[in-house]
């Protein structure tokens, strides 16, 4: 699972061996069965999440039970949930494994320490959160004001490896449509190939 990030690390940084070795020695590894939560609304969201293997979801659960899905998070990317983890407060949303999968974790007092004393990394960091700023942004925009249409073809632009992972319930609460609606749009575009 290390050698994952590892090989991430060096796919994106510039950061030397010794460095990489710093921020991996950090990290705590955890697997997580299918459905299992890792954050829970309520708890305090005390570390930053990177996912190696699987994938996670970061969703709400709106009072009738039913799931508001923010952000899907495979393999090779960050998840968290960012106020709980700034504020140290209370967390509104929910952060749990879709299958099986690998995470490695941080505290947040280890990551400030790794951001404090590795320029590169701390340039990663900002670099990730500039996109995750205008990826939510274009999110919102979609959500807002996009057609069904284009709602998924969103959706296949950024998660294009997910379509056939993922539960058709996600995609379509995700998209915030309903499973009539998603499949009709699946039909449709595969009619027009």
């Amino acid at each position: 699972m290390k050698e994952i990030f590892e090989n991430y690390l060096h796919q994106h940084t510039q950061l030397s061996d010794e460095e990489m070795r710093q921020i991996i020695d950090l990290a705590t590894t955890q697997k997580l069965k299918r459905n299992e939560a890792l954050l829970t609304a309520g708890e305090v969201c005390r570390q930053k999440i990177f996912v190696a293997n699987g994938i996670l979801r970061n969703y709400a659960i709106k009072e009738d039970g039913s799931e508001h899905i923010l952000q899907f998070s495979p393999e090779s990317s960050w998840t968290l949930d960012v106020e709980s983890y700034d504020s140290q407060q209370p967390a509104k949303y929910n952060i749990a494994a879709i299958e099986p999968s690998e995470v490695l974790l941080w505290n947040k007092t280890d990551f400030d320490k790794l951001i404090a004393s590795l320029p590169q990394f701390k340039m990663h960091s900002q670099q990730l959160i500039s996109r995750n700023i205008y990826n939510s942004r274009q999110r919102i925009l979609t959500a807002l004001s996009g057609t069904p249409e284009e709602k998924y073809e969103d959706f296949v632009k950024t998660y294009p490896t997910l379509l056939s992972r993922l539960p058709l319930r996600m995609i379509a609460d995700y998209m915030g449509v309903s499973i009539k609606t998603l499949t009709r749009l699946r039909h449709d575009q595969l009619q027009r190939f």
